[in-house]
């Protein structure tokens, strides 16, 4: 059996970096009284639609993390096959949105986790719109709280 390729490291580095003189930005954020580094959502999606289709799943992925403020630097999109199931990521400044979808069973596991000023509540009417589910699970996890 052939190994698969293990993925990309990038040696360039980002445009996205401080000039001299320059004071670094501190992404986390404070809530309600509450420090942290951002807010991660699991949403599953149930009877929903269009999830064996990598261009269409990458379109409303980019269409979602654009609403929530954040910054798209890199995306991948792997189609699987005889399912047609799609499993890809949108690397964001502000960390990562990703999917994994099982269009036989008419169902997608999403995460999204964006940090500093992004809203990633406002990626949900995206998704609703493009995946039309009939029924989202939504969790939060506030990551990196700090006492």
């Amino acid at each position: 059996m052939d190994a698969l390729p293990q993925g990309m490291v990038s040696d360039l580095p980002s445009n996205t970096h401080i000039s001299h003189g320059e004071e670094a930005k501190d992404y986390f954020v404070e809530r309600n009284g509450v420090r942290y580094a951002g807010t991660h959502l699991i949403v599953d999606l149930w009877g929903a639609s269009r999830l064996d289709d990598p261009a269409h799943i990458d379109a409303v992925l980019r269409d979602a993390a654009i609403a929530t403020g954040a910054t798209i630097l890199h995306g991948h999109f792997h189609h699987f096959s005889p399912n047609g199931g799609v499993s890809g990521v949108l690397v964001l400044a502000e960390s990562h949105v990703s999917i994994h979808t099982w269009p036989e069973k008419n169902y997608a596991a999403i995460d999204i986790f964006v940090c500093g000023a992004c809203d990633a509540y406002k990626a949900i009417a995206h998704l609703k719109s493009g995946f039309r589910p009939e029924r989202i699970q939504l969790a939060e996890h506030r990551r990196g709280m700090t006492a």
